[in-house]
């Protein structure tokens, strides 16, 4: 549909017609949230207007009027319009994970500044998708409209977005003014900090007056809050900095979640990917918009932030993606001088990370929050992982699930959590776990930096070529040029200090040199593979599997290298490789 908000007076002297000629043409319009008429003929969508704000939606969406229900949970794992300001403290239950499609229209002068940020739009044109949702404010119309989504449903909404009209019921209002910095780090520093006791869980952040009956009425003094990710199935209107400030001050102790790609066995719409790599990728960009969606609240470094990962199958590809994503959260957080942390079932995620806890090919969680809803308010993990793992302080048990309970007036859907953790400290830089699996090896030079630079300079100590204290840095400075130089002299390679392909692909295949073909297995499987990604400038999978897509690689590397192209790899191959050819 094309893009059209604009405001006429033409259009509000004939709404009237406006509406008899839209049923006309199939469409049926809906205010407020007033029901559809019915025996009407439908072309599948109805217009649903909003203090002269007018959409057209799909048919089968529900429309929900928060003036006549007004502690209705605005939650995205549904399609539905929400029309009207959201309460404060809404009834919505402990667990809703997951987008499809949902619109919330409010109106712009009730909207707190510290709610609009840089992401806040005034054009759907220039109205970009973060975290699952487009947030349009219609100063015309005097609306602000969110547009949550899942991966497929984007299109749908800003199809629903651009079919907006406005009319002369509509009565303008300014977008407040977003903040000019970000907040100062919370008073009460990291967060949870230093806790032992119970807390709690709740899909939306409650309001100021609920949080304040509780602290006085109830056992609890820590809270979950979802600050980030995609899958988010609740909207959070009360979650802003001075929110979170006030809680923080007031004794509340909060852990914040990460609700983004889940395990790729599961049914989610965004699951995490099962190439190593890719996994890996989709942890660092997880933790950087975690990183951002904590800075913005006042969350400071040194705080300790868990990516939810909901319950699925363990096994195989399933399992090492998801270990490869939280690898590249944990790496993601501590680049930025956060604490890592992951939720999970016992039997699933739990048990997976446990499995790989001495496992030096992934990089472990700092926290563990897991889920066994057996009743007990403790941080023994059973069966799902040894309790002398993650004992520093580092645990969160989520032992009941899904209640309501009540406390100075105020009911909340919660889920009973018992804390016993601690502020800790970021580890330093490490070689351990640095993620050397990439899609592609890009050339870099002195001033980059990045997750490919912490690849080469770990490489690089690897093969005897120091880059400098506090390796990985990620940064390519001196030390690194310096070692980049020595490298290449060493392997007879121009000498430039650069990382280009030739000395990507020497770097990357050094080792020792067994014969490989189809059916091959193991470590120099994995660094050929690499080392092919970076000599043919396209990606090869690297799973340490030597199958048809490999073999085709060497084939091609043989055939442009002018070796005997017969797939496998033998004392020419591997020099080829080894000499930056």
């Amino acid at each position: 549909m094309p893009h059209l908000i604009s405001r006429s007076t033409r259009a509000g002297r004939r709404w009237p017609l406006l509406l008899a000629a839209l049923a006309g043409l199939g469409a049926t319009t809906l205010v407020a949230g007033q029901p559809a008429a019915s025996g009407a003929e439908s072309d599948g969508t109805r217009t649903v207007s909003y203090q002269g704000y007018q959409v057209e939606v799909p048919d089968d969406w529900r429309v929900v009027d928060l003036a006549e229900d007004p502690t209705a949970c605005v939650r995205f794992d549904r399609p539905t319009v929400y029309l009207g300001e959201p309460a404060a403290q809404q009834d919505c239950p402990a667990n809703v994970v997951g987008r499809t499609a949902a619109v919330l229209i409010e109106p712009l002068e009730e909207v707190a500044a510290d709610r609009v940020s840089e992401r806040t739009a005034t054009s759907l044109a220039d109205a970009e998708s973060h975290d699952g949702a487009i947030e349009l404010a219609v100063e015309e119309a005097g609306v602000l409209v969110t547009a949550a989504h899942g991966p497929a449903q984007e299109a749908t909404v800003r199809e629903v977005l651009g079919s907006a009209r406005v009319t002369d019921a509509a009565e303008p209002a300014a977008l407040p003014e977003a903040p000019a910095e970000q907040p100062e780090p919370l008073l009460a520093g990291p967060q949870p900090g230093d806790y032992l006791g119970l807390g709690f869980d709740a899909c939306t952040a409650p309001s100021q007056g609920s949080m304040d009956a509780w602290l006085a009425n109830s056992p609890y003094q820590a809270i979950g809050v979802y600050i980030s990710g995609a899958q988010r199935g609740c909207s959070q209107g009360n979650l802003t900095a001075s929110w979170v400030e006030s809680q923080t001050s007031k004794g509340w102790h909060l852990f914040p979640i990460d609700v983004g790609r889940q395990a790729p066995c599961s049914n989610y719409s965004q699951r995490i990917s099962t190439d190593p790599a890719t996994a890996h990728q989709q942890g660092v960009d997880a933790a950087a918009g975690a990183v951002s969606a904590a800075q913005s609240l006042g969350i400071p470094a040194g705080s300790a932030v868990y990516s939810d990962i909901e319950a699925y199958s363990r096994g195989g590809s399933c399992t090492t993606g998801v270990l490869n994503y939280l690898s590249g959260w944990t790496e993601g957080l501590h680049a930025a001088g956060y604490l890592s942390g992951m939720y999970s079932s016992g039997a699933s995620g739990v048990a997976d990370v446990a499995a790989a806890y001495n496992d030096t090919s992934y990089t472990r969680v700092d926290h563990l929050f897991f889920a066994w809803w057996n009743g007990r308010a403790d941080t023994d993990s059973g069966q799902y992982a040894p309790n002398e793992y993650w004992a520093d302080h580092q645990r969160i048990h989520q032992y009941v699930g899904e209640v309501t309970e009540t406390y100075g007036g105020v009911s909340i859907n919660i889920d009973r959590d018992y804390l016993d953790v601690g502020e800790g400290t970021v580890p330093a830089p490490s070689c351990a776990g640095v993620n050397t699996n990439f899609t592609a090896y890009p050339d870099l030079v002195s001033g980059d930096g990045g997750a490919e630079v912490s690849a080469a300079q770990c490489q690089l100590l690897a093969a005897g070529f120091d880059p400098g204290e506090g390796t990985p840095t990620g940064e390519y400075d001196a030390g690194t040029v310096a070692a980049v130089e020595a490298f290449q002299g060493d392997r007879g390679l121009t000498v430039t200090g650069d990382l280009d392909a030739g000395t990507w692909t020497a770097l990357l295949s050094l080792g020792s040199t067994p014969q490989l073909q189809n059916g091959s297995t193991g470590e120099a499987v994995t660094r050929l593979q690499r080392a092919l990604t970076a000599a043919l400038g396209r990606t090869v999978g690297i799973d340490g599997q030597f199958g048809p897509e490999t073999e085709q690689a060497v084939i091609d590397y043989q055939g442009s290298r002018s070796l005997d192209a017969d797939g496998i790899v033998g004392p020419l191959t591997w020099g080829a490789l080894q000499s930056g050819r």
